[in-house]
């Protein structure tokens, strides 16, 4: 009977064996975050975001160009063939008199044409059209700025509000101590209803700024995952916060001259103005293509072939019509020209009146990076200021609560007065929070302008 039982057993211990080893071998699929870096997420805005791969399609549009104007320097060479019929009264064909006859005429061709002078219309065209093509370039490279910019600010929200969150939890779980702790004082009558009251506003606060807090988050990370074209889920990643010792080193001291400088030559939008007015100069060249003569070479070769159906007279089969009428032609022509309603001049001053706009933008794009630049060096300085000033007023406000909170316990001090403190505290933390994110965010605006990668 024992001897059954085990082998009646065995088989059962068998398969959950070997069911174990399956499921313990088998991957499973964990829905994990994965943490994203603030490179890497602007390498994935890179790659996904349309605005660029649109830029690109310009880019492309302005190559095409490119090779097209270049190819209008080559001789073109055109085919052409027709067939018709013919009835009443018309030239024989073979008697050359005038009949009422049926005809049918087949004639071809072959020509070449290729423009030796036209005002060099077509060299500016191509030497505009390279302009174009660096222009949309460096316009590429300024969507690329600017959208990374702007993850750099989204990536920095996120941040802000994970730490602020991280806070407003903290906060409540405090709100929620002092208020069970005030409960069990009033129970044995060493509080009244008036403190209970305000340790549940407190804890009512509390919660509200977790809920703001939350939401501030949520949108953030909505923000930064629309930036990188990941869609609206915002649970499929978790940005990597900075250090603290990242925030501390963050270059500060710079001068608003230097960063100007290096700016003016590393910035896509002050070359891309620069090209813009290129572009127009060469426009006016163009335009003025069209006071110039124009010579053009033309060569080509052609014959025909003929039938009356109704003629009295012997006609020579289609080989020996066609190389018969078979001929070669050459010519040069020239056009000069004389008045056409002053429309050569007045693209030339449109050209003009558009360099001249080109002109201002290219200026106004210096200007406006002066000020952009004077303004980031100043509000990274500030940044600076207020960063240690906020840290100094959350350390005092964090020791004075620590004073309080001993008193308190020991009857020292009323409900009010905690209360304040709490509140003084929980608003100092958050003042920091914001003051580090800050400074470091505006050292990489800095950075930014420099032309340096954005990392931390």
């Amino acid at each position: 009977m024992k001897n059954f039982t085990y082998k009646l057993l065995l088989p059962n211990i068998t398969r959950i064996f070997f069911l174990s080893v399956i499921v313990l071998t088998f991957p499973i699929e964990v829905n994990a975050q994965e943490a994203i870096t603030l490179p890497q997420a602007i390498d994935r805005m890179l790659k996904n975001n349309l605005n660029i791969k649109q830029g690109f399609l310009n880019v492309a549009t302005s190559d095409v160009n490119l090779r097209q104007s270049k190819a209008a320097l080559l001789p073109d060479l055109n085919a052409s063939a027709s067939n018709n019929i013919s009835f009443g009264r018309g030239l024989d064909q073979t008697s050359f008199q005038i009949v009422n006859q049926k005809l049918f005429q087949s004639s071809g061709s072959i020509g070449t044409s290729v423009d030796l002078f036209g005002g060099f219309t077509k060299v500016n065209q191509i030497r505009q059209n390279k302009i174009l093509l660096e222009a949309d370039n460096s316009n590429l490279n300024k969507i690329k700025n600017d959208l990374t910019l702007d993850v750099v600010v989204s990536y920095m929200q996120v941040v802000y509000n994970e730490d602020l969150l991280k806070a407003s939890k903290e906060q409540l779980l405090v709100a929620e101590q002092t208020l069970k702790r005030e409960n069990a004082l009033m129970d044995v009558g060493n509080k009244t209803m008036a403190d209970i009251s305000q340790a549940k506003a407190q804890v009512a606060t509390a919660e509200l700024n977790v809920t703001n807090a939350q939401n501030s988050l949520t949108i953030s990370y909505l923000t930064l995952s629309q930036l990188m074209e990941m869609g609206a889920d915002m649970n499929a990643f978790k940005v990597v916060a900075p250090t603290i010792a990242e925030i501390e080193i963050a270059q500060t001291n710079y001068k608003v001259n230097d960063v100007y400088d290096i700016a003016l030559k590393t910035q896509p939008d002050i070359k891309l103005a620069a090209l813009n007015s290129q572009a127009a100069e060469k426009g006016i060249a163009i335009a003025k293509g069209s006071y110039y003569p124009k010579i053009s070479l033309d060569a080509g070769l052609r014959s025909s072939y003929s039938y009356t159906f109704n003629s009295d007279f012997n006609q020579d089969n289609f080989t020996t019509q066609v190389k018969d009428r078979f001929n070669q032609y050459i010519g040069l022509s020239l056009q000069i020209p004389i008045f056409n309603g002053l429309s050569a001049k007045s693209n030339v001053k449109r050209a003009k009146i558009n360099y001249q706009g080109y002109q201002i933008q290219e200026q106004l794009a210096k200007n406006n990076l002066s000020k952009i630049i004077a303004q980031a060096v100043a509000d990274l300085k500030a940044a600076e200021s207020r960063y240690v000033s906020t840290q100094n007023t959350y350390n005092a406000q964090k020791d004075a609560f620590n004073v309080i909170d001993q008193r308190y316990n020991v009857g020292l001090v009323n409900s009010l007065d905690y209360n304040t403190s709490i509140t003084n505290r929980n608003k100092a933390e958050i003042d920091f929070i914001q003051a580090k994110y800050d400074l470091l965010f505006r050292s990489k605006v800095i950075d930014y302008y420099l032309g340096k990668q954005i990392t931390f």
